[in-house]
């Protein structure tokens, strides 16, 4: 973090990537880390990009106070620059050194200073999301530290790969899906390849109208490699306003509501009589095969297959000394041996019904 007089700040930024912001600049050298990032991709586990979702990824072994997202928007967005401006940044390698002792025990010190000297990372990345998307950028930043905290816990030293670079690919993750979860009432994107979509759309739509181009959706979808019809419907949600269903229709005051033209989401009563059934020749069927099972399978099927409050693979593990995943195991054969046993036993048997 480097000071100098505002008269100087466009000098300055043609030597280096600079971010200045209520007079604190942002300078880690060159913006490297805030390309594209597909080749970390390489370096990171599919199951976590997808996982991502609600789970609080955090480390538990060290804190971080966030920007507060108050009114005085500006004033806390200055303040929390002028804070993390005491951080100093690392050298190659003392951050290896650091990531070695995260990786290895866990320690909570090193981690903390692996994050804090790169806060100023998640504030250049938000900000240039910011400049997209139009968020509150404090949100975007707590967002952002949330992913360089799980990049922290992630990261392999001795892979050779930059740790700012593996960095920039969960912060952006976790910042996109934000964006992605409060872009509108209800999610607009929910799988990986729809949050990949939300990201680059606009931004290869801009790409192919400076080339000249007319970036309908059959060339959308071949510069992205996608196919024309998820192109349309993303371009859909994004035009698309939410409407209130409590509005009333119609000019009268005390009309029924859209709410009041919404088919019923549950079952109808032949449905319901159907399934109520169904359950009943399953759970007769089922008592045949008990005498053929273990004790532990027995306890699945009762306690958790069956069981209106199912006990967790933890209490099951814990009764019999086993592990949750060789609970998971025993499950797993238990349900194909259930499967076996109601084909034999019930003529046009679903597989389905068993998970009703």
């Amino acid at each position: 973090m480097t000071k100098r007089p505002k008269a100087q700040h466009e000098d300055i930024a043609d030597e280096k990537h600079v971010t200045v912001v209520d007079d604190v600049e942002i300078i880690d050298g060159p913006d490297d880390s805030a390309d594209d990032t597909e080749d970390t991709e390489d370096f990171v586990d599919e199951d976590d990009v997808i996982d991502i979702g609600d789970d609080d990824h955090a480390p538990d072994t060290f804190h971080l106070n966030a920007p507060a997202t108050v009114s005085t928007g500006k004033d806390s967005l200055h303040l929390y620059l002028r804070e993390i401006s005491r951080f100093p940044m690392l050298k190659p390698e003392e951050e290896y050194e650091l990531a070695k002792r995260v990786r290895e025990t866990g320690d909570g010190d090193a981690a903390f200073r692996l994050v804090s000297s790169h806060l100023r990372l998640v504030v250049k990345i938000a900000m240039d999301f910011q400049r997209r998307w139009m968020q509150n950028v404090l949100d975007l930043i707590q967002e952002g530290n949330v992913g360089l905290m799980r990049a922290v816990n992630k990261f392999d030293p001795e892979k050779g790969i930059k740790f700012s670079y593996y960095a920039a690919f969960w912060i952006k993750a976790y910042i996109l899906k934000f964006i992605m979860d409060n872009w509108r009432m209800v999610k607009i994107g929910t799988t990986q390849a729809q949050r990949k979509l939300f990201y680059n759309l606009n931004k290869e739509r801009q790409k192919l109208i400076l080339q000249g181009y007319d970036p309908d959706a059959a060339t959308l979808s071949e510069r992205l490699n996608v196919t024309k019809e998820q192109v349309v419907e993303m371009e859909q949600r994004l035009d698309a306003s939410d409407v209130s269903l409590d509005i009333p229709v119609g000019d009268e005051g005390g009309g029924a509501s859209r709410m009041d033209f919404l088919p019923a989401l549950g079952p109808g009563i032949e449905d319901a009589l159907s399934n109520h059934e169904i359950a009943s020749m399953v759970q007769n069927r089922l008592q045949s095969i008990i005498p053929k099972l273990s004790d532990k399978e027995v306890d699945i099927l009762q306690n958790r297959l069956l069981s209106e409050e199912p006990v967790t693979l933890r209490e099951i593990g814990e009764k019999y000394d086993i592990t949750r995943e060789r609970v998971r195991q025993i499950e797993a054969r238990l349900l194909q041996k259930i499967r076996d046993h109601l084909f034999k036993e019930i003529k046009d048997f679903s597989s389905d019904w068993i998970n009703q």
